[in-house]
């Protein structure tokens, strides 16, 4: 996979308001970690997550997508106009049918001649959505594309608590699948693709590869935000990783880099230990990366993106180097796309 022609012309995000320490949840935990007998401060020794946000109660994807698109919209200065392509791409949607991408379209006032849909790939939808637009900007399909998702944890995450709580069947071994779902935050990002041609100064997208080891599509399950995410944590950790290093040397190939090249790097955002087996395993050096986790939790397909968003509000990038985007997600599948950064980066953002 390999692109001559795309670039990435602006970054868009939004953050929740609210934030729910690790410590505050724990106290809302404090029956089932007394009859359990668990050990206060576990969670964040465990994964590095001191906190994690959400949007108010009620809240559609959608709405937020809106605002995270429209962002990026004005930070890449394109007419919109010139959206060929408007893709959503997280695991929360408005509804079963529409699409949600449908509603965002509406309210983006984005051209009627432009393809408009959803993409389901766990924690890689946007990543997977960036990849499909890509692909049409290479091809002379379209001009630019649209990429955005939103993801809101606040129902998986109050519905876990009340069960670990009021079910006094779990154990210290059943409750394990559960603890993941307390890890989940919420946030939104987007991305704005084009060709060459409408923003020769901006990050160009280079390409990538994909991988997918299906075999473990059973390590992390849900049938949706109103039942409870199932995961094996160690085993979807093992083989994560595992299918990332198999993917890391054709990412490699595909973009013409060697390891020693990479300036920095953004990955899924998950915690602490999956992010020093990865790097282990990659042979890469963690003061390479910037993350989120710490204080947004896993924010699913929205967390690689906002991660680079906000790395390059902050400055983080400079012109010429050369960025990796680390993607893993459940099923398991692998993408991973390298960027060289450019010399005109704009980012819309609420971040406090």
């Amino acid at each position: 996979m390999r692109y001559q022609r795309v670039r990435l012309a602006g970054l868009g995000y939004t953050l929740p308001e609210e934030a729910t320490t690790t410590a505050a949840l724990e106290e809302q935990l404090a029956p089932a970690y007394q009859r359990l007998r668990l050990p206060a401060g576990r969670l964040e020794l465990m994964t590095g997550i001191r906190e994690r946000r959400f949007f108010p109660p009620g809240t559609r994807p959608g709405q937020v997508s809106v605002q995270s698109g429209r962002r990026a919209l004005a930070a890449a200065g394109i007419d919109p106009g010139l959206i060929g392509a408007l893709i959503h791409g997280s695991v929360c949607r408005d509804f079963l049918e529409p699409a949600t991408a449908c509603g965002v379209h509406h309210a983006l006032g984005l051209p009627p001649h432009c393809a408009v849909f959803d993409v389901s790939n766990a924690c890689l939808g946007i990543l997977t959505g960036m990849t499909l637009a890509a692909n049409m900007i290479e091809l002379g399909q379209i001009r630019a594309g649209l990429v955005v998702g939103t993801e809101c944890g606040r129902t998986l995450v109050e519905r876990t608590i009340a069960r670990f709580n009021d079910d006094h069947a779990l154990t210290r071994r059943t409750v394990k699948p559960l603890i993941a779902s307390l890890t989940i935050g919420s946030a939104s990002a987007a991305v704005v693709l084009c060709d060459e041609e409408l923003a020769p100064r901006a990050p160009r997208l280079l390409g990538g590869a994909v991988r997918a080891h299906t075999t473990h599509n059973d390590l992390c399950q849900s049938d949706g935000l109103d039942t409870f995410m199932q995961t094996d944590s160690e085993q979807l950790l093992a083989e994560g990783v595992a299918a990332g290093r198999a993917t890391f040397g054709e990412f490699l190939q595909s973009v013409d880099w060697r390891r020693e090249e990479i300036d920095r790097t953004v990955c899924h955002q998950v915690g602490v230990a999956h992010r020093k087996l990865l790097f282990e395993q990659l042979e890469l050096d963690t003061a390479l990366d910037d993350s989120t986790f710490e204080f947004l939790g896993n924010t699913g397909a929205a967390a690689l993106p906002v991660t680079m968003a906000l790395a390059a509000e902050a400055g983080r990038f400079e012109a010429g180097q050369r960025v990796a985007m680390l993607g893993i997600g459940s099923g398991i599948n692998c993408q991973m796309l390298g960027v060289e950064w450019g010399e005109q980066v704009r980012v819309g953002g609420n971040a406090d």
